[in-house]
C-alpha cells in the first residue's frame, strides 16, 4: 500500500527493531514489485551491521498436511525438481474436471458445510465488472462468472456471497479454505512435457506484472524469467490454498491432460529445469545502538 515510500523494505525493518524475523517462502513471489530473498535480506544485514542466523523450517501443516501434494506440485509446475512424480498414497483431493461449472458447483456444496470453500483463477480476464456489476468477467464456453465484488476487498474470502464470485491471487494469498476450485488460464500451457508461461496473456488490469514491458526492452532474457517466475508461483499459490483438496480446470486442453496423466502414474519425460527457489526462514539479530 505504501510501495513509494521508504528507501527499502528489508532495510526499514531492520533499522526498526532490534530483532527482526524473516519467514522466506520465494516460491511466493508473485508480483515484479515484490521483494524478499534470502541473499537481499543478507545483503541489507551486512550493510547494517546485523548478525544473519539462518535457519531451515523442514516441514509444514498446509494441504492435510501432507509433504507430497507440496512436493508433487512443485514438480508438475516445474518450480523444482522433487521425486514425486504421482499423488499415489497422498491423502489430499485433487482433480482435474472437464469444465469450470462443474467445479464451481461443486465448490458451492463443499461450501455449504462451513463456508470455507472458494473459486479462484489466473489473472488472465479483464476486471470489466468493477465498474459494472451486471457484466461478466470469466467466460469459458457456457460458463460465466465476475472476478471478487471491489465493495468486499480483501474480506473476500469471508463474505458469505462470495463463494458465487472467483477470487485471484491478491485476495487469498496467505489464506488458507478447505476446497478451492482452481482455473488455470492460458498464461500457463503445457507442450511436449515442457511447462510454458505468457506474460502476454495476463489481462491488461493485472498489476502483478506491472513494468515487465519496460524491463523487456532493458533485458528480455531476465524478464523473460522473471516473469515465469511470478506465473508459476502464482498458480502454486493458489493451487495451496486447500487445506483438503484443490480441483483444477485448464483452459489449455494439453495442459488439462498433462495434470491428469500426472495423478496415479508417471509419463514424464526426462526435463531439465533450474532449481530457481529454496524455503527458509532467516532471523536476523540487531545489536542495540
Amino acid at each position: 500500500m505504501f510501495s513509494h515510500l521508504g528507501e527499502n523494505q528489508i532495510k526499514e525493518l531492520i533499522n526498526a527493531a532490534k530483532f527482526s524475523v524473516f519467514f522466506i517462502d520465494e516460491d511466493q513471489r508473485v508480483t515484479l514489485k515484490d521483494i524478499g530473498k534470502k541473499s537481499t535480506i543478507i545483503n541489507w544485514a551486512n550493510i547494517l551491521g546485523a548478525k544473519v542466523h539462518n535457519l531451515e523450517l523442514t516441514s509444514q501443516f498446509r494441504c492435510n498436511g501432507s509433504y507430497g501434494y507440496l512436493a508433487w506440485l512443485e514438480n508438475r509446475l516445474q518450480i523444482k525438481q522433487t521425486a514425486n512424480e504421482t499423488l499415489e498414497a497422498i491423502n489430499y483431493d485433487f482433480q482435474v474436471m472437464d469444465n469450470p461449472k462443474l467445479i464451481h458447483q461443486e465448490i458451492i456444496q463443499k461450501n455449504n458445510i462451513n463456508k470455507k470453500s472458494r473459486m479462484v483463477a489466473g489473472y488472465c480476464w479483464k476486471w470489466v465488472s468493477k465498474n459494472n456489476p451486471d457484466l461478466k468477467d470469466i467466460i469459458i464456453n457456457d460458463y460465466t462468472a465476475t472476478w471478487n465484488l471491489n465493495s468486499h476487498s480483501q474480506a473476500w474470502i469471508i463474505h458469505p456471497e462470495s463463494v458465487k464470485e472467483i477470487g485471484c491471487i491478491h485476495t487469498c494469498q496467505g489464506l488458507e479454505l478447505d476446497y478451492v476450485g482452481v482455473i488455470i488460464g492460458p498464461d500457463l500451457i503445457v507442450r511436449n512435457d515442457v511447462v510454458m508461461t505468457d506474460a502476454t496473456k495476463r489481462a491488461s488490469t493485472d498489476q502483478s506484472i506491472k513494468g515487465l514491458k519496460a524491463k523487456m526492452r532493458e533485458n528480455s532474457s531476465e524478464a523473460s524469467t522473471m516473469a515465469d517466475v511470478i506465473i508459476k508461483n502464482t498458480y502454486r499459490t493458489l493451487m495451496t490454498r486447500g487445506m483438503k483438496g484443490c480441483y483444477i480446470y485448464c483452459t489449455d486442453p494439453e495442459t488439462q491432460e498433462y495434470f491428469r496423466n500426472r495423478l496415479h502414474k508417471s509419463k514424464q519425460k526426462n526435463i531439465s529445469y533450474e532449481n530457481i527457489t529454496d524455503g527458509a526462514s532467516l532471523t536476523i539479530d540487531k545489536a542495540k545502538v
